[in-house]
């Protein structure tokens, strides 16, 4: 009893049973002895019987765990052979110590033992060097692997994953994509066209669109005589993307030949399910395209992320002055609601941005509203420097200068804060202002980028326009005359138009002069901004030697570059530009140096062949098709030449598809 006890645990229940039965066994055998003889045979046959009856299901239980655990293993060993993922085991030297047969038909090769890993597939190295990276997709013999490593066993596992890959790729592919096609300054150039004409125009553009419609099947729906809806889906935009959108191409050269500038505007909304979210998109990506001047596309995503395609003209200047006019009494009643204006440039404030931030200040005190220029007077350059002097003698204005904590104590949630020259937050004199108030309002003569004032109230980008000086007049105009403007005041204005123009001849249309003629006509003086833009022999020597490093590259564009050692300020870089620019056969101008921000600067200039803002975009900053600049968080002016370069080169090649 003692040994099956030991021998098989599970017998608890027989032994106690047999215990309790030998028990009754005695007591009746001492009282009844003939009762308990027979009692006691019975239960001696029947505890037998029970045991052996145990025993035997014991024995079979068993054998068949026996039996199973063998066919488990062999099913183990044949599941871990034969099944459909890969394994290898390496070593510490990176070499595999051992593959199954399903990894070693993959690489199509009798034995994998020894190889190093890298020169399956490059994409392992990184994998196993980072020790933050488990996971990789490897491309091997024209299939995807999801490829996970335990790093502890060394142990690579190769799934296949092509056809779920496949299948990403179609359902991305198959994405609906929508689309709005405008036809930029259609009815400034059809006004005053008679009806034939006219339709004969809107004929043209309507046939040279639905023919590319048609041959890359995208459905169009004409809304308006300027304006389609486009629909397609991700593998036809990708198409499109490849080409550079050659629509744009077709119909300014087609236009052309006929004496009309028009071009188009296409802004996409890309990458959500949502067909509303898509509209949405392709809506904002529109008024991005038309902020920048048109005849360009804008591809926008859900997250933010914005592609563009084209801009390759100058924009057309608009005739008549509606919206100037629209504007100026819209800003006129947003000042009126104001308990004071704060106006606000860009870091590093130039001629266009002082003269531009008085007038606008002017406009809060022909309103009645106390007005403030916000500056840091610590990072100004000389012409401002001088310009200041002589505003200090007029207190009255002098003391509408205010540093940025000034500012800051001072606005309210009922101030209006004007952002002059510049739409990106970044760039701001400080952006914390921009947090203090809800009434932001952005004027801006620069093509809109993708970083941008958050929610404003109203906003004035005219890419067109010469300077934010050139703006700011023309919305003067329509203000109260109750307080017109001081002769230091027009003069700082005009400084700024004449900066931005070079004197009156780069991006300068009828309306530049015009507002010229305004600014004269209120006393402005062109001797003392002469005197304020004068500068010193030390800045003209300088200047003198960035020119001697100029590289012409692609014949026509000259790259200049400041000493490795110097720092230097970004408006004496972006005159430098501008003198390349005035050189025989130079068609765009690129000066990169140092900044005392510890980032490399670059400013680039353009008569118009070459959009230094897309290259500039690239590089990410950004600007206007004939004036742009970026900076760099690269430790070398070399290294930010040689990204030049590249982006150059995508522009020109992007361009010539």
């Amino acid at each position: 009893m003692d040994t099956l006890f030991r021998k098989r645990p599970v017998r608890y229940p027989l032994v106690v049973l047999s215990l309790l039965a030998a028990i009754s066994i005695i007591i009746f055998v001492m009282n009844y002895p003939l009762i308990g003889s027979i009692y006691g045979v019975v239960a001696i046959i029947a505890l037998s019987i029970a045991f052996k009856a145990e025993k035997e299901a014991y024995e079979q239980t068993e054998k068949h765990i026996e039996q199973l655990s063998y066919r488990l293993k062999e099913v183990g060993e044949e599941a871990f052979m034969e099944m459909p993922i890969g394994v290898l085991v390496v070593n510490d030297q990176h070499q595999v110590e051992w593959a199954n047969p399903f990894m070693q038909r993959v690489m199509q090769v009798d034995t994998l033992v020894g190889m190093e890993i890298f020169t399956i597939s490059d994409e392992l190295e990184a994998l196993i060097r980072h020790e933050d990276l488990n996971e990789v997709t490897v491309t091997l013999q024209n299939r995807q692997y999801q490829t996970i490593y335990k790093r502890e066993e060394k142990i690579l596992y190769f799934f296949d994953i092509t056809e779920q890959v496949e299948i990403e790729e179609l359902y991305y592919d198959d994405r609906t994509v929508v689309g709005i096609l405008f036809i930029d300054n259609f009815d400034e150039v059809t006004d005053n066209m008679d009806d034939q004409h006219r339709s004969q125009a809107s004929a043209l553009v309507t046939s040279l669109v639905n023919k590319w419609a048609t041959m890359h099947d995208i459905f169009l729906k004409r809304t308006s005589n300027d304006r389609f809806i486009a629909v397609m889906n991700e593998s036809i935009l990708q198409k499109l993307e490849k080409k550079k959108f050659s629509i744009l191409d077709d119909i300014r050269e087609e236009t052309a030949q006929r004496s009309l500038p028009l071009t188009l505007s296409i802004g996409i909304g890309a990458g959500s399910p949502s067909l509303v979210e898509l509209g949405e998109l392709a809506q904002s990506s529109l008024d991005l395209v038309l902020g920048r001047g048109g005849d360009q596309v804008a591809i926008k995503q859900p997250d933010g992320k914005v592609k563009f395609y084209g801009g390759k003209t100058n924009p057309v200047e608009k005739r008549t002055r509606v919206r100037a006019r629209v504007i100026s009494h819209a800003l006129r009643d947003l000042i009126q609601d104001s308990d004071q204006v704060f106006v606000m440039g860009h870091r590093m404030p130039d001629m266009d941005a002082i003269g531009a931030s008085i007038g606008v200040r002017k406009m809060a005190d022909m309103n009645g509203i106390n007005g403030y220029v916000v500056m840091d007077f610590d990072n100004i350059d000389n012409s401002i420097n001088r310009l200041m002097q002589v505003v200090r003698e007029k207190s009255d204005l002098y003391d509408k200068f205010l540093t940025p904590e000034d500012a800051l104590e001072r606005i309210t949630k009922k101030s209006l804060l004007v952002i002059i020259d510049t739409h990106k937050p970044s760039m701001t004199i400080d952006e914390r202002l921009l947090s203090r108030t809800d009434k932001v309002v952005v004027i801006d003569h620069h093509r809109r980028g993708e970083e941008f004032v958050k929610s404003p109230m109203l906003v004035y980008m005219e890419p067109y326009a010469s300077s934010t000086a050139e703006l700011v007049t023309e919305l003067l105009e329509y203000q109260p005359k109750n307080d017109k403007l001081t002769m230091l005041e027009a003069t700082a204005l005009l400084a700024g138009i004449i900066v931005d123009t070079k004197s009156f001849t780069l991006r300068t249309g009828a309306r530049t002069f015009e507002a010229a003629s305004y600014l004269r006509t209120n006393g402005a003086d062109t001797v003392l901004v002469q005197n304020m833009l004068k500068e010193d022999m030390d800045t003209y020597i300088t200047r003198s030697k960035i020119v001697e490093t100029a590289e012409i590259v692609h014949d026509t564009i000259a790259i200049a570059h400041g000493e490795a050692t110097k720092v230097y300020n970004s408006v004496l870089i972006a005159q430098t530009a501008d003198i390349l620019l005035t050189m025989q056969k130079i068609s765009a101008s690129f000066v990169v140096a140092h900044r005392a921000d510890g980032r490399v600067g670059i400013s680039a200039r353009s008569l118009g062949d070459l959009n230094v803002q897309l290259v500039m975009e690239k590089l990410g900053g950004g600007g206007h098709l004939t004036n742009a600049a970026c900076q760099l968080e690269v430790d070398t002016i070399g290294q930010a030449i040689d990204q030049l370069k590249v982006a150059i080169n995508d522009v020109i090649e992007g361009s010539s598809k």
